[in-house]
């Protein structure tokens, strides 16, 4: 009887926690801008018509991966970035862990890391190291795409700028599908 009843147990167990959905594979997608002061500003001309940050670059992300429970994220992203003021561009390919810190009814709130390889398309630089960390919200949206409004600090190694590296902030909007 209690080999029967502890066997009963267990199947019905395994069977309640397979039919709970614990997570679901997503596409990503997302646009950057950076933005730099402006060198040619200057702070309180009233005849100086600049605004004091300009926009410096362009980062254009795409990527899929798997959510865990509502919390956990992991995925594989590539993506091309040009910094305009520098003439460099780069195609980062990096893998990201994100972790929601809050989370209700499908909006989320998150924080993000990234690490990963970053290739060249001209012989100029070397190819580097790319790092990201960020943070940011997704705004759930009707069905399965939701809406992502996203700060993010972005460090790519390349040999020849100031410390071998190339540092920046950038503000996104992006998507995610599942």
């Amino acid at each position: 009887m209690k080999k029967t009843f502890f066997f009963l147990l267990i199947f019905s167990s395994f069977t309640i926690i397979s039919q709970e959905k614990l997570g679901k594979p997503f596409f990503n997608g997302s646009v950057n801008v950076s933005l730099a002061f402006n060198e040619n500003y200057v702070l309180f001309d009233s005849e100086d018509d600049e605004s004091m940050l300009i926009p410096s670059a362009i980062f254009f992300r795409a990527g899929f991966g798997y959510e865990f429970m509502k919390r956990i994220a992991i995925s594989v992203n590539a993506g091309f970035d040009y910094h305009w003021n520098y003439a460099v561009s780069a195609f980062p390919t990096y893998g990201t862990m994100r972790v929601n810190i809050t989370e209700n009814e499908g909006d989320a709130f998150f924080v993000e890391g990234s690490y990963g390889k970053m290739w060249r398309p001209s012989s100029n630089y070397p190819n580097g190291n790319y790092y990201g960390f960020g943070t940011g919200v997704q705004i759930a949206g009707e069905k399965r795409w939701n809406t992502i409004i996203r700060l993010d600090f972005h460090r790519k190694g390349i040999i020849g700028f100031e410390n071998n590296r190339l540092d920046s902030v950038s503000f996104g909007i992006g998507f995610s599908f599942f």
